[in-house]
């Protein structure tokens, strides 16, 4: 009998990232029909790497190809410290589709020199570069080594810093000439022109701001427009898709994402939004487009992101539970009557397993997504959530046994309730996330919902995050099966606030704030929660610094608090409070607490980050030439898969 060889979640680590696989669990059960679909919108979603990478930094194109140039390079020695260096940068550029950090914003650091990197571009074939018409290796190096070498040049992708113009401090590549004041009036006045205010367009989602002969103007992404060749290969991936589609709602679905795609007509955009939250009966599903605001400073611009997902039945069971009853946990929520929804609408959730990840969902990807954005979508026709199973499986077999918390938590009581509660706490506050909370409330009449600016993306993830911890503690998931007893959701409020007080400190740099706005809503929620009571504590044992909480159901009440002052910040589009809030709250570090520890987490020999690697789908072709199976492929390393995307799907340079 052939033993089967354990899959092997980890794979290999460089600076502070630690890279992971995830496995397509029951992908083998899928019809023909059905890995042909997958197969086809997996290469969509790989043909809009391009886009993000230039997204994300004017120079970011080039620079990779550069540095991809050098490092294939084999008359150059790849044994010395310098080449070990540029590699990786090289690794970390990949990662976060630029030269900027993923998470924190900050410009990298290479580890070799310029001197060096002139002298060896010098040695590599000019066909392997990417010279501009004309220009020479020393030029190109004039133009690319001040946004390398110079911490004073486009130091930050995304700045959040209050009292500075957003726009003008940020390296990303949405705007080009343009005010952060120039911009917010130009939107403004394309609402105030609008002939449909309650059914708004998502102004500026797919376009760049720029600024010609003194006029402001957008460029549109589509097929004719800015990413025109990426764009084009994602539509004829799409159209492929098309043939194969599952029934008549996807195949409308996938024609209206095309149409989208070809005009930039963003009320096409719209339509496809409220036609996909029609389709329910497909197992494949996927994301493709741009979709969230987070890279963009002042919260308008979508980054490009693919997924392609089919469901996990089993685990579905649990989301399916949850959506069932999203009325019931709209009515109880502990917020103004005002700012509840009379009726909840259109509420799906499924657990799914992801398929092929691409643009701003990899390598670093979400473990839930709740879409669409548009909030009047959202209060006319519902939302889809998912929880990715197979991300968060990998997640959790890389963590198991590595020493964090039995380092961080405070003692062997509260250790043993979260080994025995946590991963089920974990997903059940995700699926509590995605489905319900961003899913939950309205906005009051005539509340702009771009009202709280640069703050937008922190106020929601935290409102999210906060129906989640309320919930996750009421006796209704006892009654409904989610949780086993009235102790789970302690490990649950255990590790949000010791994650929000401490340990998220280990993903920030020495000296530096908190950006991203994931991060500032955990730490705004676990500060304004200690600050407002006594149910968190803040322990010091032979020097070491713990969370303890010692009143569990007065942090719930504390929760609840938080949550209602924040959904009325958000129905009522109070920028001021959102503002007061996020900065007292949510963008400081004590930097003696991140010194210590920052050097707690380093003795643990760990990677703060993770990320993926994509399985390789490979179709099996017949006598024919006709797709008749999909052959997976784990055993891609990390830069081969990134050259591989580099060769096979780089359209834009």
């Amino acid at each position: 009998m052939k033993k089967e060889v354990e899959f092997n979640y980890q794979d290999e680590r460089f600076a502070d990232l630690q890279m992971l696989r995830y496995k397509l669990k029951g992908l083998e059960r899928l019809s023909l029909q059905q890995k042909k679909l997958i197969y086809y919108l997996s290469k969509a979603t790989l043909f809009g790497r391009d886009i993000t990478f230039d997204q994300f930094g004017k120079y970011n194109l080039r620079i990779r190809k550069m540095l991809e140039a050098v490092y294939t390079d084999l008359t150059i020695p790849h044994n010395t410290a310098e080449f070990r260096a540029l590699e990786v940068y090289l690794k970390r550029l990949w990662f976060s589709s630029g030269i900027h950090h993923h998470y924190g914003s900050e410009k990298f650091k290479p580890g070799f020199s310029e001197a060096w990197l002139r002298d060896t571009l010098n040695k590599v074939e000019a066909q392997k570069l990417p010279l501009k018409e004309g220009e020479t290796v020393d030029e190109m190096c004039n133009e690319l080594f001040p946004v390398i070498f110079d911490e004073t040049v486009l130091p930050k992708r995304v700045n959040q810093a209050d009292g500075e113009d957003l726009i003008q401090t940020s390296a990303c590549n949405f705007y080009d000439g343009v005010t952060q004041a120039e911009a917010e009036t130009f939107y403004l006045q394309m609402k105030q022109a609008d002939a449909h205010p309650d059914t708004p367009v998502s102004y500026g989602l797919n376009t760049t701001l720029v600024k010609e002969d003194d006029k402001v103007k957008e460029l549109v992404w589509s097929s004719e427009g800015k990413y025109a060749n990426a764009i084009r290969h994602i539509v004829f991936w799409l159209e492929k898709a098309l043939e194969v589609a599952e029934n008549d709602q996807q195949n409308k679905v996938i024609s209206l994402l095309i149409r989208y795609y070809k005009s930039g007509d963003l009320n096409v955009f719209n339509e496809y939004c409220i036609e996909w939250l029609k389709e329910h009966d497909s197992a494949i599903d996927f994301i493709n487009g741009f979709i969230e605001v987070y890279g963009d400073p002042i919260g308008l611009k979508g980054s490009w992101e693919g997924l392609v997902e089919y469901i996990d039945e089993e685990a579905s069971r649990r989301t399916q539970t949850i959506s069932k009853n999203a009325q019931w946990f709209e009515d109880h929520s502990p917020v103004d009557p005002r700012f509840k929804k009379p009726v909840v609408k259109g509420v799906s959730a499924n657990v799914i397993c992801a398929a092929m990840l691409g643009g701003d969902e990899y390598p670093a990807t979400a473990i839930g997504i709740n879409l669409p954005n548009a909030d009047w979508i959202r209060a006319q026709y519902g939302s889809k959530s998912i929880t990715i199973s197979n991300i968060t499986d990998a997640y959790n077999k890389a963590a198991h046994g590595n020493g964090f918390k039995e380092e961080f938590v405070i003692d062997a009581e509260t250790l043993a309730l979260i080994e025995k509660y946590g991963d089920v706490c974990d997903d059940l506050h995700t699926d509590l996330h995605e489905c319900l909370g961003h899913g939950s409330g309205q906005l009051l009449p005539g509340v702009d919902p771009d009202a709280l600016k640069a703050y937008s993306s922190t106020i929601e993830e935290a409102r999210a995050d906060l129906f989640g911890l309320y919930y996750i503690a009421d006796a209704k998931l006892i009654e409904l099966g989610l949780v086993p007893d009235a102790e789970a959701y302690k490990s649950q409020y255990y590790t949000y606030m010791m994650n929000g007080l401490m340990t998220q400190l280990i993903r920030i740099a020495p000296d530096n704030q908190i950006e991203e706005a994931h991060m500032r809503n955990r730490a705004l929620i676990a500060r304004w929660c200690y600050e407002h009571g006594d149910a968190i504590k803040i322990q010091k044992r032979e020097g070491k610094t713990y969370v303890e909480i010692t009143d569990y159901e007065g942090l719930r009440q504390l929760i609840a608090q938080l949550l209602a002052e924040i959904q009325r910040i958000k129905s009522e589009g109070d920028y001021d409070a959102a503002r007061l809030l996020v900065e007292r709250y949510a963008v400081k570090v004590d930097h003696e607490l991140h010194a210590e520890v920052l050097e707690r987490y380093q003795r643990l020999n760990l990677a703060p980050y993770k990320g993926f690697i994509n399985p390789q789908l490979l179709p099996v072709y017949d006598a024919n030439g006709e797709i008749c199976d999909l052959q997976i492929n784990y055993g891609e390393s990390y830069a081969h898969q990134m050259l591989r995307y580099s060769a096979e799907y780089g359209t834009l340079i």
